[in-house]
């Protein structure tokens, strides 16, 4: 394998793969070993994500009312000096939280330019005001003005319009929502997809002997989501789904005590308890499940990357808990970086526009504005970014490189690393 190196950016190219390795980050994820891996400074905590569900710690905030953009309320201002065009589209005038993490990502997004020595890319920062209709006015507005690809918008619907406005033109976008029924060829997500850290843990757990699972899930469109990638990767690994109850979010009283049969006594019909809520739920759920008598011991919790956060970690009925997250040292690494250029914490999600940007660098260094092609952007090798190792599918999804954590004495240690390559098919 020859080894190019660009900048800080280093790209491994193997007959026609390119593998990125982010600059400042881990070279890869699978070198995690069994150690305690602390989140990240009570950063998702303190400054919520609040987008579509996967590492929100908050509620989403309310989008502003759908209007037409004009032009001139889309932003003008750029990042960079290289002579390949790139749009960074963002809800910079959002309603509630959304500007807040709009600014910490345009902000990683001038650290990934000016980390990357003698970049070719000039972004052209859009602000979307969090709608489709502004998002696709940010985009037509960019591809007017020469952009090559579109990196953003946050939310689905943004993502939608302006995903439709670049294909219009041949052109890709790389967007940030988690709402896979947004992605499709050439509108590609970079973003913690639910369906992937459910795949994760369910073949952990089975790798581990577990046999039957229960499930919890919270009445909304992330458990939605999370109980159909579960009836597949159960599927899949030969487990046996012995209960689904639900519940109102925030009220799973009733669930838990409907469930109790199975996961209850002395011998219980299941071996596993998939959970997939988070740190604004889980407390309450934790506690109904510690009234019901619920022993983890007895009956393995699984979940998925919404609980990688402090105020879950001490949860007595999620002791011993596993459940699937990207290695937290990447985002560890980035984050100091971050602190000492802009005195701030970056939100949790920073990394997605740090690595997206990254990568457009590293591909307009290497193959000009062809690097943009969906060939090179669905390369099955994949890429290597600050919350490790990732690839975009051909429908738009992507696949990243997962640890599965275990919740004990109120961290998370890791108990199995992330992969250090994706396995082509998978």
């Amino acid at each position: 394998m020859a080894r190019v190196s660009i900048g800080k950016a280093k790209v491994c190219a193997g007959r026609a793969a390119w593998a990125l390795v982010v600059a400042g980050s881990l070279a890869l994820s699978g070198c995690v070993g069994s150690e305690t891996l602390l989140p990240p400074r009570n950063v998702s905590r303190a400054q919520p994500a609040p987008v579509e569900p996967a590492y929100a710690a908050g509620a989403a905030p309310q989008a502003a009312p759908m209007q037409a953009a004009s032009p001139g309320a889309l932003g003008g201002s750029t990042i960079g000096t290289g002579p390949i065009k790139v749009a960074l589209i963002l809800p910079m005038s959002a309603a509630g939280q959304g500007a807040v993490v709009a600014q910490s990502m345009r902000n990683a997004a001038e650290m990934a330019v000016g980390e990357f020595q003698g970049s070719d890319i000039t972004l052209l920062v859009k602000d979307d005001r969090g709608t489709p209709e502004g998002a696709q006015a940010a985009a037509q507005q960019a591809l007017a003005e020469g952009a090559e690809l579109i990196v953003g918008p946050l939310f689905a619907g943004s993502v939608q319009a302006a995903g439709q406005a670049a294909r219009a033109q041949g052109k890709s976008l790389i967007g940030f929502s988690s709402d896979a029924a947004v992605a499709t060829r050439g509108v590609y997500l970079l973003s913690f997809l639910v369906q992937e850290e459910v795949d994760r843990i369910v073949a952990f757990a089975a790798s581990q002997g577990r046999r039957s699972i229960a499930a919890l899930i919270p009445e909304t469109q992330y458990g939605r989501v999370a109980e159909a990638r579960l009836q597949q990767a159960a599927a899949r690994q030969g487990l046996r789904i012995v209960a689904l109850e639900y519940y109102p979010p925030g009220q799973p009283q009733v669930g838990v005590q409907r469930l109790s049969r199975v996961i209850g006594g002395a011998a219980p019909q299941a071996d596993a308890l998939f959970i997939p809520d988070n740190g604004e739920g889980l407390p309450a759920v934790a506690q109904a499940l510690q009234m019901a008598g619920f022993d983890p011991a007895r009956v393995k919790p699984l979940g998925t990357g919404v609980w990688n956060e402090p105020r879950i970690f001490g949860l007595p009925a999620l002791q011993g808990g596993w459940f699937a997250a990207p290695d937290n040292r990447g985002f560890e690494a980035f984050a100091e970086r971050y602190r000492a250029r802009f005195s701030a914490d970056p939100i949790r999600l920073a990394t997605l526009s740090y690595d997206a940007v990254t990568l457009a660098a590293a591909l307009a260094r290497m193959q000009g504005v062809q690097g943009f092609s969906d060939a090179m952007l669905t390369n099955p090798a994949g890429f290597a970014g600050a919350d490790g190792v990732f690839r975009f599918n051909p429908d738009g999804t992507n696949q990243r490189a997962l640890t599965v954590q275990e919740i004990r004495n109120g961290a998370a240690v890791a108990i199995s690393g992330a992969p250090r390559t994706l396995v082509a098919g998978n």
